[in-house]
C-alpha cells in the first residue's frame, strides 16, 4: 500500500478501566486480524502481553498494531491508562495522527482522562470520542457527554444514541442516516441488522441530528447559506466532509455510544476513524530542529520521496532482541541501509524491519512516511532519538520527559546477581525514559527513580519475573529538593602556592532566589576586565556543578540565580580551573547564609469514594497535610480532589480501601514543589546528617 490517504495513524486512550483494551480486541476481531476475543479480565487480552499486565488486568506498555478496515490500514497504539504511565500515552501522542479517547459510560470523565486528553491537546491531536460500558449498571450516555463539555471544555459532536440503557441496551442509532442499528445476544459483533428506530425516540434523534447538522455545517460555508436560506439539508458526502473538516480542526470531537464487551457499536467506531480522523498527509507537520533543540523553520512534510526523517518513539526489550518503534515521517526506511542518528551523530545500519501484531510480527523490506514499523537490533538509539539520511540530516523536535518523585533502594539478594542486575535495569531504562537508575557513589546502593510507588512495584516484579533477579528493596524514599529564600552578596578568593605556578581566582557575586521554575541562572555583570571574559564560563560552571547537592540535607537546590558582579585575577596563576574551584567553594560558603530552605513534591489527588465514606476520606487527607481543592458528586461516588505531599501518602491505597470497605480508588499525579513545614523539614535533614555519618563510619 503506497496511498498515503488511506493510513489512519490512532491511539485509543483513556482513564484505567474505562475499555481501552477490550475495544482494541473487539477492533482486531471486527479486522479480521484476531480469531478469537482474548478477554482482560481473564487475562488473555492479545495487546496485553506482559505477566504483570495480564495479572493486573491494567495496560503498562503501549502496545501496537496494524489492521485493515475497509481499504484503510490502522495503525494502533492500545496505551496504558494508569497515572504513572502517563509518559507512555504522551510519547504515543506524539507520533499518532489521531486519537480515540474512551469513556466510561458509568465513571464519566475520570482523573486520567483529563490528563490524557490535555496532553492531547498540547499535541494537537484530532480525535473521537467513545462512551463505552452502557451496558453497566449506572450507565448515562447524555450525562457523560455534558461531562466531556462541562470538565474538558470539549465540544462532544453526538454522532450515535443509544436504544436501551444498562440491561436493555440493544444498540445505536447513527443520526446521519437516522438507521438503527440492533446486535442479537449471541455476543458475535457481526450478527447484527439495520432497520428503523424505535418511534418513541423520534423527537431525540430529531433534535440531535439538527445540532449535528447546523455545528458541522459551521464548516462548510456554502451548504450553511444554502441550509439557512431554503431549510435545505446537505447530502451526506457534504455532511461528512464537513463533519471531517471541524474534527481535524479540533473544532469539535464526534461522540459515538456502545459496550465493547458486548459488542455492540464498535463498527460504527471503525467507520468513525476512517471517515472523520486525519490521514499523514493532513496533519501539521512536524518542526525540525538543530542540536541546540531551536526550530529551524524547515518542516518534515510527509513524503515518501523526501530524505528519510523517522522518530524512535520506543524502545522494547524481547524475546527477539531490542524493538525500536519508530514513525517514519519523510523518505522510505530500507533493510540494509545506513540512517544516521542525530543525537549521537552516530550511522546504523537497518538490519530487519518489522510490523508489529501486538507481541507477533510479520518482516518487511521496506517502511514508507506515514508507517509505523518495528526495527529489530538497533544499538545505540534511544528514545526521542532522530533517525535522518545520512547525505540529509536534520532532528526531529525531541521528547520532554518528567522527573521522577519516588525513588526506592534495591540490592541483589546474592553476590552473582549484581552483573545480572545491572544489565537488566540498562534495559529497563531505555525503554522507559521516566525510569533512572543511579548509583549511591559512598554507599554502592543502587537506587531507582519512578512516577509513582506501582511504577517502581511493577519495575521491581518485572527484575524479579522477566529477568529473574532477586532483589531486596527499601522502603520508599522522596525525591526532595532545596532552595534559597535570600539574597547575600559575597566575595570568595581561591589562592593556592606550591612551587611552580600557583592557582589564584577571586570572585564577587550574588546569590539570590529566583523565580519558580527557573531552576539556576547565572549572568555575569563584571566590566573593566577584573575577571576576564573568558573566565566567565568557569565561573558559571563551578556553580552549575555543585547544584546537585544542597547545603540542608544534600537535596539538588533549585530556582536561584547568581550574579558575577566583580572580582580580581593574576597574569600566570589565574586559570579556568582555579576559577571553577573558587565557584564552587563560594557556593558552600554563601549558600548557608541565603536562608535555605527544604522543598517537597505535592501530589495533585483524585480520589473516588462512595458517599457515606466522604467524611473519612476527607478528614484523613486533612492529616496527610492534604489542602482540599473540592469536591464533585456522581451517581455512584463523590470524587473528592486535593493537593498533599508525597511523603505522607505512601501506602494510601490500603488506609482508602479499608475506609471504604474496597470500594475507594485513587489516581496521583506530580503537581509542583512547596516549602516543607519546618518540624518535617528538621526530621528529613536530621536523617540527612546520619546517612552521611553511617557512610563515613
Amino acid at each position: 500500500m503506497t496511498d498515503l490517504t488511506l493510513y489512519r495513524n490512532i491511539g485509543i486512550f483513556a482513564h484505567v478501566d474505562a475499555g481501552k483494551t477490550t475495544t482494541t480486541e473487539r477492533i482486531l476481531k471486527l479486522t479480521g486480524k484476531i480469531h478469537k476475543i482474548g478477554e482482560v479480565h481473564d487475562g488473555a487480552a492479545t495487546t496485553d502481553f506482559m505477566d504483570q499486565e495480564q495479572e493486573r488486568g491494567i495496560t503498562i506498555q503501549s502496545a501496537a498494531t496494524t489492521c485493515f478496515w475497509k481499504d484503510h490500514r490502522l495503525n494502533i497504539i492500545d496505551t496504558p491508562g494508569h497515572v504513572d504511565f502517563t509518559i507512555e500515552v504522551y510519547r504515543s501522542l506524539k507520533v499518532l495522527d489521531g486519537g480515540v479517547g474512551v469513556f466510561c459510560g458509568s465513571g464519566g470523565v475520570e482523573p486520567q482522562s483529563e490528563t490524557n486528553w490535555r496532553y492531547a491537546n498540547e499535541a494537537g491531536v484530532a480525535r473521537i470520542i467513545y462512551i463505552n460500558k452502557l451496558d453497566r449498571m449506572g450507565a448515562d450516555f447524555y450525562r457523560v457527554a455534558k461531562q466531556v463539555k462541562d470538565v474538558l471544555g470539549a465540544v462532544p459532536l453526538v454522532m450515535t444514541l443509544p436504544i436501551g440503557i444498562e440491561d436493555d441496551f440493544s444498540g445505536v442509532v447513527d443520526l446521519l442516516t437516522r438507521k438503527a442499528w440492533i446486535w442479537d445476544d449471541s455476543g458475535d459483533p457481526m450478527k447484527y441488522e439495520i432497520v428503523d428506530p424505535p418511534a418513541d425516540m423520534a423527537d431525540l434523534i430529531e433534535e440531535h441530528r439538527e445540532t449535528l447538522v447546523e455545528t458541522a455545517l459551521e464548516h462548510n460555508d456554502e451548504a450553511m447559506e444554502k441550509y439557512l436560506e431554503s431549510g435545505e439539508e446537505p447530502d451526506l458526502e457534504t455532511l461528512k466532509q464537513a463533519i471531517r473538516r471541524g474534527t481535524i480542526d479540533l473544532a469539535f470531537f464526534p461522540t459515538f455510544c456502545g459496550s465493547s464487551f458486548k459488542n455492540k457499536g464498535v463498527q460504527n467506531v471503525l467507520d468513525g476513524v476512517v471517515d472523520y480522523l486525519p490521514n499523514p498527509l493532513e496533519v501539521k507537520p512536524q518542526p525540525e530542529v538543530d542540536m541546540e533543540g531551536v526550530e529551524t523553520g524547515e518542516f518534515a512534510i510527509v513524503d515518501p520521496e523526501k530524505p528519510l526523517r523517522a522518530l524512535a518513539f520506543k524502545i522494547m526489550d524481547d524475546r527477539y532482541g531490542a524493538l525500536t518503534f519508530t514513525r517514519i515521517y519523510t523518505g522510505k526506511l530500507e533493510k540494509g541501509t545506513n540512517v544516521l542518528n542525530t543525537f549521537t551523530g552516530k550511522t546504523e545500519r537497518i538490519g530487519r524491519i518489522v510490523e508489529m501484531h501486538a507481541d507477533s510480527r510479520e518482516e518487511r523490506d521496506s517502511a514508507q512516511a506515514g508507517d509505523i514499523v518495528a526495527i529489530v537490533g538497533m544499538k545505540n538509539v534511544q528514545t526521542g532519538h532522530t533517525l535522518a539520511d545520512p547525505k540529509h540530516p536534520a532532528t526531529l523536535e525531541p521528547m520532554v520527559f518528567p522527573d521522577p518523585v519516588i525513588s526506592i533502594a534495591v540490592s541483589p539478594k546474592d553476590k552473582g546477581g549484581s552483573e545480572k542486575m545491572g544489565l537488566a535495569l540498562s534495559k529497563m531504562v531505555q525503554e522507559d525514559p521516566s525510569f533512572h537508575v543511579e548509583t549511591d557513589q559512598e554507599s554502592g546502593e543502587t537506587i531507582l527513580k519512578g512516577m509513582g510507588e506501582l511504577h517502581l512495584d511493577i519495575k521491581v516484579d518485572i527484575l524479579q519475573r522477566t529477568h529473574a533477579v532477586e532483589v531486596e528493596v527499601g522502603k520508599p524514599q522522596v525525591a526532595y529538593r532545596e532552595t534559597i529564600t535570600q539574597r547575600v552578596e559575597d566575595s570568595y578568593t581561591h589562592k593556592k602556592q606550591t612551587g611552580g605556578s600557583g592557582q589564584f581566582a577571586k570572585i564577587d557575586y550574588v546569590i539570590e532566589p529566583a523565580e519558580v521554575g527557573e531552576g539556576f541562572v547565572f549572568e555575569s555583570k563584571v566590566t573593566g576586565g577584573n575577571v576576564p571574559r573568558e573566565f566567565w564560563p568557569a565561573v558559571e560552571k563551578g556553580f552549575k556543578a555543585s547544584i546537585d547537592t544542597g547545603v540542608l540535607a544534600g537535596y539538588p537546590c533549585l530556582d536561584f540565580k547568581c550574579t558575577l558582579t566583580d572580582g580580581a585575577f593574576h597574569a600566570v596563576d589565574s586559570s579556568a580551573v582555579a576559577f571553577e574551584i573558587a565557584s564552587k567553594a563560594a557556593y558552600r560558603a554563601t549558600m548557608p547564609k541565603a536562608g535555605p530552605q527544604l522543598l517537597e513534591p505535592i501530589m495533585k489527588i483524585d480520589v473516588f469514594t462512595p458517599e457515606d465514606h466522604v467524611g473519612d476520606v476527607i478528614g484523613d487527607l486533612n492529616r496527610r497535610r492534604g489542602m482540599i481543592q473540592g469536591q464533585e458528586a456522581g451517581v455512584t461516588g463523590v470524587r473528592v480532589k486535593a493537593d498533599a505531599p508525597l511523603s505522607e501518602m505512601f501506602g494510601y491505597i490500603g488506609d482508602l480501601r479499608t475506609m471504604t470497605s474496597g470500594r475507594g480508588q485513587f489516581s496521583m499525579e506530580f503537581s509542583h514543589y512547596a516549602p516543607c513545614p519546618n518540624n518535617v523539614a528538621d526530621v528529613v535533614i536530621a536523617q540527612a546528617a546520619e546517612l552521611k555519618k553511617a557512610k563515613a563510619g
